[in-house]
Order: C-alpha cells, then sequence, then structure tokens
C-alpha cells in the first residue's frame, strides 16, 4: 500500500488536481460540461446498483478527474476542446511541435 497526500496536489509548473471525489470533480468543471458529467454519474451508478460492481463507477470518476484537472485552465481547456472538434470535422488545425510545447511549460 503507498500512501497519497489527500487534498490539491500540484507538480511544478502545472496546476493542483481536484481531490478524486464526485463533489470535487463536478465543481471543477465548466459550466458546459456539469450536464455531461451528471447524465452519465446517474448511469454508472445505476449500473453500479443492478450489477454490484464498481467497474464503471471508478473509470468514470478517473476519466472526469482528468477532464476536472484540465478545467483548472479554463482559456486552454476550451482551446483544446475546440481543436479537438475542428480534428473530428477533418479540418486542418495547425499543431505546435513537441519541443516548443516542452519549452512553453519550462520542461
Amino acid at each position: 500500500m503507498t500512501a497519497e497526500p489527500h487534498g490539491n496536489r500540484a507538480v511544478a509548473p502545472f496546476l493542483p488536481a481536484p481531490d478524486k471525489t464526485p463533489r470535487a470533480i463536478r465543481a471543477a468543471l465548466l459550466p458546459e460540461e456539469v450536464g455531461d458529467f451528471d447524465r452519465e454519474f446517474r448511469a454508472v451508478m445505476a449500473e453500479a446498483t443492478e450489477t454490484l460492481d464498481l467497474t464503471a463507477v471508478t473509470s468514470f470518476v478517473e476519466r472526469w478527474w482528468r477532464v476536472a484537472w484540465s478545467s483548472a485552465d479554463v482559456a486552454g481547456h476550451r482551446a483544446m476542446l475546440d481543436h479537438a472538434d475542428r480534428l473530428v470535422r477533418g479540418e486542418n488545425v495547425a499543431a505546435r511541435s513537441w519541443a516548443e510545447t516542452k519549452a512553453r511549460l519550462g520542461l
């Protein structure tokens, strides 16, 4: 068993992560994502109630925790979503090299 600090965790230069609880995750989401979170939360909880299996719940929490963490940088998160939407539509989207990204992040 390993010990992990409770609460917000930060790895410089990144933003602190929200707690890994549904309440903390939901509170950290952008307003436009809360409805999707709520619908999926109800669905995975209903599935867990019927199957007595928490696998879908733990996957849900992990995935939405990453979304919530990304949402801490509102402008960056929305830009990433726009970029992804444009790629899905087949548009040509300019991208930065990994070297440029590392330099920008100070890595």
